[in-house]
């Protein structure tokens, strides 16, 4: 498809407005490139709608004139779902004007937001009305709700919340023919056939564009406690973690694995860091319990969670927060990873997911796979280890051309999934296909699955105008 035309341009950007039609390249830049520059593309014009009459406007011509839009949030996504294609020939449709929070209903444990309302926001509007909003994400300052939808999102709270899907009763979403479904139902149960709401959630924008939400809140706890634990394996680190459900129940709010690696890298690149144990471990697991209760009863949990774990063996040692603040610097280190690898130079990245009981092998074989195929390199892998997903980067061996170093990409990719898979895993747990997974989507997916989508595909948009190329073609 050839580029717009500049007089179509110029229809599309009346919708908007000239102010919110942006179309000078130094105002573009920001929306043509993801966060890890693994992804950039162009475009002649970044819409800027601040209503949903706007988007549905926006999309009603885009269908008409069969031209091709790509909807983006607060663009931090890590597999370039949310970048317009290297060819020019797409619009690109940002939902961040469309930022209102539309209702809160502390009683119905309720929030209805618009899609461009940051994660950080939403936090802020539950916390106002005394409640929670679980989802939890290193960039909550500027990722988006829209955005979290999109991708269903997961993050740290996972273990004891859900992802995304799991956190949202009704949309209201601008479908490809310009039409808008008004799904913001706020009902909890809802037995009247087909849960559209579904089709969306995770569909990275190729089936419309989510301009609203009903989220679910949830009572604020009245304690939290953090711990950080050194731990010999993984495998001690799964045992550490039945034990903390066993005392904790949901009330298990986080479970982080890190390696030595992890830590060494924040207490020299993590201004203020510091190691949170007296002695070096192989492995650490920061725990999260939160109580409905109390603070008191939420130390007095992990502490036996710790002196349990210390009688049967899996703990070497451990600390428990003894303020905000400590606690605060601990999430600080998790949260940092995936920049501060960076320092170390190239880091080849997956994030998987296997059965809970398979994490230690996984960890072993894949340890194993990526230093047979780049002797040297520094696997990194981190995460979440109540939920089995692991972000299992790997880092350049230290001297070695960082360019060099990333063009074994396809190859390290290949190994690690390889062992993902035979151990009845997923290539993508959190972040979504994009256009860096979709070749591979075939891997995980049956032909009759992968049949099924582009089915839903073709039904909701046989003009194939949402968000070409990303996630299946």
């Amino acid at each position: 498809m050839n580029a717009p035309a500049a007089l179509l341009l110029d229809r599309f950007s009346a919708i908007v407005g000239a102010r919110y039609a942006l179309r000078d390249a130094d105002a573009i830049a920001p929306y043509l490139t993801e966060r890890r520059e693994k992804f950039s593309g162009r475009t002649g014009l970044v819409l800027r709608p601040g209503t949903v009459a706007e988007v549905a406007a926006i999309v009603k011509l885009a269908n008409e004139t069969r031209t091709s839009i790509v909807p983006q949030g607060g663009n931090t996504g890590l597999v370039g779902g949310q970048v317009p294609s290297p060819a020019g020939d797409e619009i690109v449709v940002s939902l961040a004007r469309l930022a209102r929070v539309r209702a809160v209903d502390a009683a119905s444990n309720t929030m209805t937001v618009e899609s461009g309302l940051t994660l950080a926001d939403a936090h802020a509007a539950a916390t106002a009305v005394d409640r929670l909003f679980p989802l939890s994400l290193a960039s909550e300052g500027s990722c988006e709700i829209g955005g979290n939808l999109s991708t269903n999102a997961g993050g740290t709270a996972v273990l004891a919340y859900g992802n995304m899907r799991e956190l949202v009763l009704g949309l209201e979403v601008v479908l490809p023919s310009g039409e808008v479904w008004e799904g913001l139902r706020t009902l909890r149960k809802d037995n009247t056939g087909y849960d559209l709401k579904d089709i969306f959630v995770g569909a990275e924008g190729t089936l419309g564009i989510i301009t609203a939400a009903v989220l679910k809140l949830f009572p604020r706890p009245r304690g939290t406690s953090v711990a950080v634990v050194g731990i010999a394996s993984p495998a001690d680190a799964l045992a550490l973690f039945n034990v903390a459900r066993s005392f904790a129940g949901f009330g298990l709010t986080a479970a982080e694995l890190m390696p030595r690696i992890a830590i060494e890298t924040c207490v020299k690149h993590l201004p203020g860091a510091r190691d949170p144990l007296a002695e070096p471990h192989a492995w650490y697991l920061l725990l999260e319990v939160s109580s409905p209760r109390s603070q008191v009863e939420a130390e007095a949990t992990i502490e036996a969670i710790f002196a349990d774990g210390l009688e049967r063996g899996f703990v070497e040692d451990g600390v428990r927060a003894q303020s905000l603040e400590q606690a605060t610097a601990f999430w600080r280190m998790r949260e940092a990873l995936s920049d501060l690898q960076k320092n170390l130079g190239g880091s080849i990245k997956h994030d998987v997911a296997v059965p809970l009981a398979a994490v230690p092998e996984l960890l072993a074989r894949a340890d194993a796979a990526a230093r047979a195929l780049v002797p040297g390199c520094r696997p990194f892998p981190f995460g979440h280890v109540g939920d089995g997903n692991i972000h299992l980067n790997i880092s350049q061996p230290e001297g070695m051309d960082k360019k060099a170093f990333l063009d074994r990409w396809d190859e390290m990719n290949a190994a690690i999934h390889a062992i993902v898979i035979d151990l009845g895993g997923t290539i993508s747990a959190e972040h979504g296909i994009g256009v860096l997974k979709r070749d591979l989507l075939a891997k995980v997916k049956s032909p009759l699955e992968i049949a099924l989508m582009r089915k839903i595909k073709a039904a909701l948009d046989p003009n194939g105008i949402m968000n070409p190329g990303k996630v299946i073609l």
